[in-house]
């Protein structure tokens, strides 16, 4: 039982480890590469876990090799268009100046439904709103509204930002712990936030969440436990 338990322990820090290199990116956003690796490296990881009769290196040298395959071919990707569209494919445009274009659709064997379904994610409910719409190598679809739909933004209305606007919250203090690296990247000193802690009458410990951005405004939440 024992041996089953570290050999799990030591496929798992592999696994982690491998996907680390690999990249960040999530499961929707996987390219096809990626996903099979991703789902072959799962399977070969559970075949030493069931059975303690098959050593463990014959469940880490494969998993290596996939790996070192995937970076691989991100490299030579990354160097050279073809093998990107060998591998990953390339974006298709589905929709042009609001006009759906079938034959496309038909080729990537998408339904009107998947379309609608996609858009609906992207809060549009009206093909009509839609000037173009492309699907992107990993399944997602990615459109431009036409301008009388778009959302309103600062630069449309000529509005200057203040400085509160250039600034969003940083995490200070979590759970009880202060964050240093939110401070310096706040330029500010510990001094300020335990005198804000002083003035709050409350103690770092007892603190679940706290907030600040580079105008000092703050936002504190305490523990209820």
């Amino acid at each position: 039982m024992s041996l089953v338990f570290i050999r799990t322990v030591l496929l798992y820090i592999l696994i982690v480890f491998s996907l680390r290199i690999m990249g960040k990116r999530q499961l929707g956003e996987l390219q096809p590469s990626d996903l099979v690796v991703t789902i072959l490296i799962s399977n070969i990881a559970t075949l030493p876990i069931e059975d303690v009769n098959i050593p463990l290196i014959s469940g880490v040298i494969p998993i290596l090799t996939f790996v070192a395959l995937e970076v691989l071919i991100s490299v030579i990707s990354l160097k050279w268009d073809g093998a990107r569209k060998l591998v990953s494919g390339s974006p298709k445009i589905i929709i042009q100046n609001g006009v759906i274009n079938q034959k496309e659709l038909k080729k990537l064997r998408f339904s009107i439904d998947d379309l609608m379904e996609q858009l609906r994610s992207k809060d549009v409910f009206d093909i009509a709103d839609v000037d173009f719409a492309i699907v992107e190598t990993t399944g997602q679809v990615s459109i431009y509204k036409k301008f009388a739909k778009q959302n309103v933004t600062a630069q449309m209305l000529s509005v200057t930002p203040s400085k509160q606007d250039l600034s969003f919250p940083y995490i200070l203090i979590k759970d009880g712990k202060i964050n240093y690296e939110g401070l310096v990247l706040l330029n500010l000193e510990k001094k300020w936030l335990e005198n804000v802690l002083k003035n709050e009458k409350i103690q770092v410990q007892d603190v679940f969440l706290f907030t600040a951005d580079r105008t000092q405004k703050y936002s504190l939440i305490k523990k209820q436990y």
